[in-house]
């Protein structure tokens, strides 16, 4: 299975992880994460995945607890959603997160 993983920077404390799995052109395994570096460590702000079988979104707060919503999507239309969702949202969530939220 050809797989892509990938980090984008946004800012030096900012970044995405992004990682997907395909067999014959579909997608059967992703993970897209918002990390913000904290104390040295980068901890994830918000993550898209499929990890319990279906796709979900995952947003986290200072604590470490965790919100799941799943997204009622196939992997395919889950992937292109956490891509563009993070890019136009990421300082939003960000900023949320560092204040003691969930984004």
């Amino acid at each position: 299975m050809p797989e892509k993983r990938y980090l984008i920077p946004y800012s030096f404390d900012a970044q995405k992880r992004h990682q997907h799995e395909t067999q014959r052109g579909k997608i059967t395994r992703f993970m897209v994460q918002l990390e913000v570096l904290i104390q040295g460590e980068w901890k994830p702000v918000i993550r898209y995945d499929c990890a319990h079988g279906y796709a979900h979104c995952d947003r986290f707060n200072l604590r470490g607890d965790q919100l799941k919503e799943e997204l009622g999507m196939s992997y395919e239309e889950a992937l292109t959603f956490a891509d563009d969702d993070i890019d136009d949202h990421w300082e939003t969530y960000r900023n949320r997160f560092l204040q003691g939220e969930n984004p």
